[in-house]
């Protein structure tokens, strides 16, 4: 299973990845492993201001329906459009082509809080 280093990680299994004030976010692989087939993205967040914790979508897959967690507070800038047509790059290429939001952090402090690569290993028993 791949951990990249650079990212930081949540108990609800979301990354991010952080450049200046703005950050990309997506499901981790043991996620999306846990998912199965992810078959729809939910995301019509964008342009909004949200707290961290707050739910800003869904994912669906074969076996469930799951909320997203915002990892660190701001505003919603973008969603992957192409995970409307090609929901399964989410299984492909979590920490890639299967981002899901990107968004302008309103307190970089927030990142501080967040799990290292290990602590999220720990978590998960990896």
């Amino acid at each position: 299973m791949n951990f990249p280093e650079n990212l930081k990680y949540t108990k609800e299994h979301e990354w991010i990845s952080v450049e200046g004030n703005v950050a990309t976010i997506g499901i981790t692989e043991f996620a999306q492993g846990e998912l199965g087939d992810i078959i729809y993205v939910d995301i019509d967040s964008i342009g909004k201001e949200m707290k961290a914790e707050a739910v800003f979508g869904t994912v669906e897959a074969v076996k469930t329906v799951s909320d997203l967690f915002l990892p660190v507070s701001g505003t919603l800038t973008e969603k992957n459009g192409t995970l409307d047509q090609q929901p399964e790059l989410v299984n492909q290429d979590p920490y890639g082509a299967g981002w899901m939001v990107k968004m302008t952090i309103a307190d970089p402090s927030q990142i501080e809080n967040l799990l290292s690569v290990e602590d999220y290993k720990a978590l998960i028993g990896a």
